[in-house]
């Protein structure tokens, strides 16, 4: 472990591989559940193609939660919903 109280030693496996970090101690939660992501769509995929390799599976696992990404992305973006109740608050002030 780490001498700084701030940071920790960690140690990742993602699929086959082992990946040591040093990491804040606070962010700690949000890499084991990443790890844990990581690995359940690595072992999906595994799964699902069994005689794609390892580098594979970890690529398509990447492109998954990219898309997730990207997708809550858009769908967090409060731009459409803020244009909306603009103008129906203009329609509002007008009625009055």
């Amino acid at each position: 472990m780490n001498t700084n109280s701030d940071t920790l030693s960690i140690t990742l496996k993602l699929g086959s591989h082992k990946l040591p970090m040093v990491i804040s101690r606070e962010d700690e939660i949000l890499y084991r559940e990443a790890e844990k992501l990581i690995n359940e769509r690595f072992n999906y995929y595994a799964t699902r193609y069994p005689k794609l390799g390892a580098e594979m599976y970890l690529t398509m696992m990447a492109l998954d939660v990219a898309v997730k990404l990207k997708g809550t992305e858009r769908n967090a973006n409060p731009k459409p919903l803020m244009d909306r109740l603009e103008a129906l608050l203009t329609d509002v002030e007008q009625a009055l």
